[in-house]
């Protein structure tokens, strides 16, 4: 019964080291799209954007609206793992509880 919580226990760290990847990643593309907004803002109406090897002229409006999108999926994401990432700490604080009862009445 322990070797089985012990086990699911191990698998719910690694999920929410996972998460927790995964999270840092979004955080990460959230900041350099709000970078990327911020210099918009600064800029002339001339923008560029790089796609692959090239570099094109977009439009300034366009752009901006293509971003603020993308930033409301970015959060949308980041808090579903989130959301994800509390119920599995809380699984594993209950094993993790279990455990150190069953240790503690041997």
């Amino acid at each position: 019964m322990d070797q089985e919580k012990i086990q699911k226990l191990q698998f719910l760290e690694q999920s929410l080291q996972q998460i927790l990847m995964q999270k840092q990643a979004f955080q990460m593309d959230l900041s350099e799209n709000i970078s990327a907004l911020e210099e918009i803002k600064k800029s002339d109406d001339t923008v560029y954007k790089v796609i692959g090897q090239l570099m094109i002229k977009v439009d300034k409006e366009k752009i901006t609206e293509e971003l603020i999108g993308k930033e409301k999926i970015i959060k949308t994401r980041i808090d579903s793992l989130e959301k994800q990432e509390q119920a599995l700490s809380d699984q594993a604080t209950s094993i993790r509880e279990e455990l150190m009862k069953s240790v503690n009445k041997k």
